[in-house]
């Protein structure tokens, strides 16, 4: 991150990165985290990350902290949560490449929100790459994951595990990659789905 610009109650930067956990800290909350139950997605995921971008996303309740997926062979995979309890997105794009056997890259791919936004409720990305421009209101960084209470009820990481909240969160450019992602609702206004040959993605 860029050194961040305070004004009116908010913080901003110029480019936002992807919160990371330290490699010794989710190492050590892997297993414990399994044993307690304390994973990510509530399904097995898949063996294949997408990407997802749009124009603009506006989030009220943000949190955002480290956890673990875990695949169908019991595989455990470090995420960092980033969880809103209503969201906003413009210009959705949703993107996964498969590569098959003589036929080669397939691309799903996935679009919605052109004119009407696409509008989710508790909202839960589990991701392993998201950047864009971000503003934050009433931001809270460094907080114990366990203690968030700004985001999604369900919202919360394991006990003195880094995390941040803030009251809204608005971004600009926004791409990411992930294993996962969770919603109550999910609202999709112009939604078109297309499979193609070749390798076709968000970015």
């Amino acid at each position: 991150m860029s050194t961040p610009e305070s004004g009116a109650g908010g913080v901003r930067w110029r480019r936002f990165a992807l919160l990371t956990v330290p490699a010794i800290a989710v190492t050590a909350g892997l297993g414990i985290a399994l044993a307690q139950g304390a994973l990510a997605a509530s399904f097995a995921v898949s063996g294949q990350q997408f990407k997802v971008s749009a124009s603009s996303l506006e989030g009220e309740g943000f949190a955002q902290y480290g956890s673990v997926d875990v695949n169908a062979r019991n595989e455990l995979i470090p995420v960092a949560v980033t969880a809103i309890r209503e969201a906003k997105l413009h210009d959705l794009c949703q993107s996964v490449v498969t590569t098959l056997p003589v036929i080669g890259d397939i691309s799903l791919n996935l679009t919605a929100g052109g004119k009407t936004p696409v509008e989710a409720s508790n909202l839960f990305v589990d991701a392993t790459q998201l950047s864009g421009d971000a503003v934050f209101s009433n931001i809270e960084i460094g907080r114990d994951a366990s203690t968030l209470d700004k985001g999604p009820a369900e919202a919360q990481g394991m006990q003195d595990l880094f995390a941040q909240q803030a009251d809204t969160v608005s971004i600009t450019g926004l791409h990411q990659t992930a294993w996962a992602t969770n919603a109550g609702t999910f609202k999709l206004s112009g939604l078109s789905m297309n499979i193609s040959k070749g390798k076709k993605e968000c970015f």
